[in-house]
């Protein structure tokens, strides 16, 4: 159980872990163990928005938020965002769509994407501090390394990539194991709003998943990354957009 979790946590962030050999299995395992290193991550930011806050004003507190989120996962679904926005964005075909992701080389739409992205992050995590409400940092990160489950169970994945093999182990019951303990978690820290907020996400998740899957035809590793990326923010932002309805 602990090597498959530990896999998880060095692929999705710099959280050191014990040095222990790692094999195939364990790396397809690893997915089921996600959304628990999405909540990891969530609690170290909920620690460091707790913390800078009593010692720093909101914009800063946000500054430094966003920052350490970037650095504990390595930037990796960030640069996933970035290629993909490179690869739609050049309105190619299918194949040089996806030999654009494919180069180490960030463009300009990537460029612009992470600007957007980073920005709104910042601006939203700011509002919620401002409101004092910090446990959307703690879900956002649970929340979109869930998503990615069923992109990986569901939807084809291209070959030879990073990613192979990663829904081997990943069953109907897992996925719905996972939705049922988050939806839980999210009614016991905020109530019925919270239910509410991620079921809208997910639909938002799951109609840019359809584009992505419509303009390529395949998911790739960064895709999954854009999901995250994706599912974090638009988390956040109907967080407060629904919290003010309601």
């Amino acid at each position: 159980m602990l090597k498959p979790l530990f896999s998880a946590i060095a692929f999705l962030s710099r959280i050191p872990i014990p040095n222990i050999s790692f094999t195939k299995e364990n790396w397809e395992k690893s997915p089921a163990y996600y959304p628990i290193v999405g909540a990891i991550i969530g609690v170290f930011l909920l620690i460091v928005a707790k913390g800078l806050h009593f010692f720093l004003p909101e914009t800063i507190t946000a500054f430094c938020i966003v920052l350490f989120w970037i650095f504990l996962t390595g930037g990796l679904h960030l640069d996933g965002w970035m290629d993909l926005a490179d690869g739609l964005g050049s309105s190619r075909t299918r194949e040089q769509m996806l030999e654009i992701m494919k180069d180490s080389r960030v463009g300009a739409m990537g460029v612009i994407a992470a600007i957007l992205l980073i920005g709104g992050k910042m601006i939203v995590t700011y509002e919620l501090i401002k409101q004092g409400v910090v446990i959307p940092l703690l879900l956002a990160p649970l929340l979109g390394r869930f998503i990615i489950l069923p992109a990986i169970k569901y939807w084809p994945y291209r070959q030879n990539g990073i990613a192979d093999g990663l829904g081997k182990y990943i069953s109907h019951f897992t996925i719905l194991f996972h939705s049922l303990w988050i939806l839980l978690l999210t009614y016991y820290l905020v109530d019925l709003m919270g239910v509410i907020v991620i079921l809208v996400s997910a639909l938002l998740n799951f109609l840019f998943l359809v584009n992505i899957y419509k303009k390529l035809k395949v998911l790739t590793g960064d895709c999954y990354g854009a999901i995250i990326e994706w599912a974090e923010v638009n988390f956040l932002f109907l967080y407060l957009l629904i919290g003010r309805i309601l």
